[in-house]
């Protein structure tokens, strides 16, 4: 089903899941077994990154079609401009459209490892903004884009600046907000409320990440900008070296923050789940949303 037709019903969330493509055939011929545990969930659709600088593009666009094939699942494929011409972003548009994908989430994306400052390609697109315009031109795609609910790094803390630019996105077509990993849920309710009062009615999905190791989650949250809170910094001290006991309190976390956000009526539940299984279905059994 397209983005712009999900998050209609009232009666159960949408359940989506974020996965990356694997760089050896062994990795993702496990993800593929991966693939087939999670659709127990009954997710809505899988989405799959688009790497770093573009590194993984061609992998993507591929891993896309065939889990669209496969899995008999629908899929969102990230797509966005680092490194890329304009030639080369359109024509990537084109190859997922080929592909048979309609749903895209577009971003401008991270720059490479050893750039960390963004500068765009001299011969392409400056924004995320332009990206979710050149992919609106043709009513094949229904384009999502990305929130923040502790502003975007690149914003230096301007609210009114970072909400701003997020309504151009999607008054330049975009349907749906799926918002950046947070930890407590105040920062996801003052987000939306930002959202709702610039007049931005579209869907804002929370973006989940449950906790498989202390270094994992600082290290996330380290590259995002997202805020570890103090009580949940203090229980990770217990899991220094324990990375099964930090997933199970991971599974604890999230299932708290899903349970108190679908209380508050989101339509949608979007989890980071880093080509693992256990943690996402724990979760969404805790919350009996799974139906195996």
């Amino acid at each position: 089903m397209r983005l712009d037709r999900l998050y209609q019903s009232r009666q159960k969330p949408d359940i989506s899941i974020e996965l990356f493509p694997p760089k050896t055939p062994e990795g993702i011929s496990k993800l593929f077994e991966t693939v087939e545990r999670l659709k127990a969930v009954n997710p809505v659709f899988f989405s799959v990154t688009f790497g770093a600088g573009g590194s993984t593009r061609d992998l993507t666009i591929d891993l896309c079609r065939k889990l669209k094939e496969s899995s008999g699942v629908e899929v969102m494929c990230h797509l966005n401009i680092v490194g890329q011409s304009r030639e080369e972003t359109t024509a990537n548009l084109q190859k997922i459209k080929a592909s048979g994908i309609y749903n895209l989430l577009a971003l401008r994306g991270d720059p490479p490892q050893d750039q960390p400052n963004f500068k765009p390609h001299p011969d392409g697109f400056d924004s995320s903004y332009q990206l979710v315009e050149e992919a609106g031109k043709d009513p094949w795609f229904s384009i999502g884009v990305s929130g923040f609910p502790e502003i975007h790094p690149d914003a230096k803390g301007n609210r009114a600046d970072d909400i701003a630019y997020l309504k151009k996105k999607v008054d330049a077509g975009a349907c749906v907000i799926f918002t950046q990993l947070f930890l407590d849920n105040r920062f996801f309710f003052e987000f939306l409320d930002f959202v709702r009062k610039a007049g931005i009615s579209v869907p804002v999905i929370p973006g989940i990440l449950p906790i498989l190791s202390a270094a994992q989650i600082r290290r996330f949250t380290a590259l995002c900008g997202s805020t570890i809170p103090a009580d949940v910094a203090k229980n990770l001290e217990k899991y220094e070296t324990d990375d099964a006991g930090a997933a199970e309190y991971g599974v604890e976390l999230a299932t708290r923050q899903c349970s108190e956000l679908l209380k508050s009526g989101v339509p949608g539940l979007h989890f980071y789940a880093l080509n693992r299984d256990a943690s996402v279905r724990k979760i969404l059994t805790n919350l009996r949303l799974k139906t195996e």
